[in-house]
């Protein structure tokens, strides 16, 4: 068990499953971009662990950054996505693969596919380490998927609660 602030976590993805979910969607976007150099964008803070786990599997040129988006407070996700960091580059005809940790409402991708719209992107695609299929109500497809999860509170690799457990290996659900 585990205790972060006011909240008792319990074990529920090894560290092994998540090594697997990862180097699954790194071989399968491979497959889908063997003749470009696709852009990877890791949406911090949550992402940064998978998108470094990603960038080892991923066997061909690409480039990667970053951007912050916020849509969290405590253990629920708000309505409000508020951009905090945007990309400085020039995306006009470029394949873009966005990477998250976790993909619960959607809002965020929601956020994000207007922003990419504006930026002329040749291909806009998703992969996601997590999926929550019963709290995903939106129409935007994600592409790749490690693993798909019940709609529950977790932390670990990546994953915060108010900003601790993100260095966790392992992801942790909130015990009920």
């Amino acid at each position: 068990m585990l205790q972060l602030h006011d909240k008792q976590f319990v074990p529920f993805v090894s560290a092994q499953e998540i090594e697997f979910a990862i180097a699954k969607i790194a071989a399968l976007v491979e497959i889908d971009f063997t003749d470009e150099t696709p852009l990877f964008i890791g949406v911090l803070n949550g992402s940064f662990m998978v998108v470094s786990d990603f960038m080892k599997h991923y066997k061909f040129p690409c480039e990667v950054s970053f951007i912050k988006i916020a849509s969290y407070e405590g253990t629920s996700s708000t309505d409000v996505v508020k951009q905090l960091i945007g990309l400085d580059q020039d995306l006009t005809g470029r394949s873009v693969v966005i990477i998250e940790d976790i993909v619960d409402t959607g809002n965020t991708l929601v956020a994000l596919k207007e922003l990419f719209k504006k930026q002329n992107v040749k291909r806009f695609k998703i992969a996601t380490l997590f999926l929550k299929p019963d709290a995903y109500k939106k129409d935007i497809k994600i592409d790749y998927v490690g693993i798909r999860i019940p709609n529950k509170f977790i932390v670990g690799f990546g994953l915060d609660y108010d900003g601790l457990g993100r260095n966790l290996t392992e992801v942790y659900q909130l015990k009920e």
